[in-house]
């Protein structure tokens, strides 16, 4: 490399940073100290006893502990086909394929089952995975407004004449607005006009429906999707994620999708580290309860505040089903989200601000993601805090701004 290369290219890097920092958008990493309000081991089995217990176990009795290759070469392990098996049923669907992350999940599947001719009709606020699988995929694609089914319906009526493969693709809960997808009138729209849907587990997984199965499972409508998509690094405490659907699906994937041929695979360790997940999962009914309980009357509390939550723990134009874990605290600007997360930080608060382009512009905000350990008395103080904040430092900028 040219040293008048790296020389312009430092620059270029320094500058662009420099850009970023102007607009308080530069991120950092950081560690964590204080309650901890931005993690997603959201039934806190990332500390549970029995699965420590259990990844010591199955580190100790494998017979290697990396993955070797691809699982089309030499990563492939009769553990991972027994997973696969049981997390299918899990899911409510015939069969799931492992993939080393939720983001290679969604690129994988979407690249793999679309093509230019396709039309994807895709949630304005989908996570950036399902974005990116979208635009990788090169189909064509109508972005509709979040949770707007009228406009959805519209989208599609105005394509219904079209021969091509047509897509809708969600989450289930949306990762940084805590609302919830309609997912069964999302279904009847799909059957009215001849698409398929795709929805992204990734936030429900261990935490919605009946012994954490999922949305989909919830509502009876998992043998009705195209493909869904649950995560293992949240909930569940491991890492990976499962593309779950039909068997035809599976053996498409396997040879189709870019991210799972051309990964090495995961080590057999890892699966027996989310069997162990998996069954401890099913039987956290309280904990699910007590997490979703709290997270409603903290949202609830915030709002009577006066506090902007978005549509997280509500029942706004009944596209809200019942609580999530995740609420949102949507302050606009920039500068306000990173003030408010530094005095929750000097209180012993770990909380980040999410910002552009996580999130639209002027929707700045500081996301709560609740864990089932979380003390009520905590959260009291956090509202308390974020009252002091607004009381002592919010209006205070404002009064001198003006």
């Amino acid at each position: 490399m040219s040293s008048s290369f790296q020389n312009n290219f430092q620059r270029e890097l320094e500058a662009g940073l420099r850009e970023l920092e102007a607009r308080n958008q530069r991120r950092a990493l950081v560690d964590i100290r204080g309650v901890n309000l931005c993690s997603n081991d959201y039934l806190e089995l990332s500390r549970h006893p029995a699965l420590k217990e259990a990844v010591a176990r199955a580190v100790r009795d494998s017979q290697h502990v990396g993955g070797t290759g691809s699982r089309l070469l030499s990563g492939h392990a009769a553990v991972w086909e027994q997973l696969e098996g049981e997390f299918s049923e899990f899911a409510g669907t015939e069969a799931a394929l492992y993939f080393g992350s939720g983001y290679a999940a969604n690129l994988g599947l979407l690249t793999a089952l679309l093509k230019k001719e396709d039309l994807v009709f895709s949630d304005a606020l989908n996570h950036a995975s399902l974005i990116d699988g979208i635009r990788l995929s090169g189909a064509r694609k109508i972005i509709y407004p979040h949770l707007d089914l009228n406009a959805l319906e519209v989208a599609l009526r105005n394509h219904a004449q079209e021969r091509c493969r047509k897509l809708i693709v969600t989450e289930t809960v949306f990762s940084m607005e805590g609302d919830v997808a309609p997912v069964t009138q999302i279904i009847e729209l799909a059957e009215r006009y001849g698409a398929g849907v795709i929805v992204d587990e990734a936030h429900a997984t261990g935490v919605q429906g009946p012994a954490g199965r999922g949305i989909a499972v919830r509502y009876e409508i998992a043998q009705h999707l195209a493909a869904a998509v649950h995560t293992c690094g949240k909930a569940l405490a491991s890492a990976g994620a499962f593309v779950c659907g039909s068997a035809a699906l599976k053996e498409h994937l396997i040879n189709h999708a870019r991210t799972f041929i051309f990964s090495t695979a995961m080590p057999p360790y890892m699966a027996e580290q989310i069997r162990a997940a998996l069954g401890l999962a099913r039987t956290m009914d309280r904990e699910r309860e007590k997490l979703l309980g709290s997270a409603r009357r903290f949202a609830s509390n915030l709002r009577s505040r006066g506090w902007d939550t978005g549509r997280s723990n509500t029942q706004v134009l009944s596209t809200q089903i019942g609580p999530t874990q995740i609420v949102p605290l949507v302050l606009g600007e920039n500068e306000q989200a990173l003030s408010a997360a530094e005095y929750l930080q000097s209180d012993g608060f770990a909380v980040r601000a999410v910002r552009p382009p996580t999130v639209p512009h002027g929707g700045a905000r500081l996301r709560f993601s609740l864990t089932s350990g979380i003390p009520d008395d905590e959260l009291v103080r956090l509202e308390n805090t974020l009252n002091s904040w607004r009381e002592n430092i919010c209006w205070s900028a404002a009064v001198a701004r003006a």
